[in-house]
């Protein structure tokens, strides 16, 4: 049995412990002991980024924000359905999250949060959304907890409030679509 490898700790801004692990050949994402993500489910965020991006392989200058990086497989999915001019905004609450993108998940995320088209926004996706310009953002993928009555930070309820529905609304171009994991 391959052993289940420990990569790396942190305590989030809430106090929560994360927790990075290994067991050959995927990852896992841990909070607080409990599981958050893995590399051997990457459907669903593919298809995530697949129902928002629908339409948008052949606009130019497509505008995107994702609101949490996980293990990259969403980014990934929105850079191949999107042309080379596209601007693609992700929204990553945890600092670590993005560093262990970077040391750990090269095999995971190729060359993802390298290209050009990418911005990486390290903080919460709220304040992204509420200052947007209007009309903003193409397509709005929020893949930031288990769905919106399943919190793992509990600030994101507000991203589902009439406050942050009304900011998604108004940041999306008029036919933009909002994709939300669930």
């Amino acid at each position: 049995m391959k052993p289940f490898l420990t990569l790396a700790r942190a305590v989030t801004a809430s106090g929560a412990e994360l927790t990075l692990h290994h067991r050959d050949p995927h990852y896992f994402l841990r909070i607080d002991g409990q599981p958050l993500m893995a590399t051997n489910a990457p459907e669903s965020e593919r298809e995530l980024a697949s129902l928002a991006c629908e339409g948008l392989a052949n606009k130019a200058a497509a505008h995107i924000l994702i609101g949490g990086l996980g293990f990259g497989f969403t980014l990934q999915r929105v850079l191949k359905l999107t042309t080379p001019d596209a601007i693609i905004e992700v929204a990553e609450l945890l600092p670590q999250v993005i560093a262990w993108n970077r040391e750990f998940l090269g095999a995971v995320n190729g060359p993802a949060l390298d290209d050009p088209r990418v911005r990486i926004r390290p903080g919460d996706v709220f304040p992204f959304l509420t200052s947007a310009s209007a009309a903003s953002y193409d397509a709005i993928l929020l893949d930031v907890d288990n769905g919106p009555q399943a919190m793992v930070h509990r600030g994101n309820s507000r991203l589902y409030a009439p406050r942050g529905l009304t900011a998604i609304r108004r940041a999306l171009i008029p036919g933009g679509r909002l994709a939300i994991w669930s």
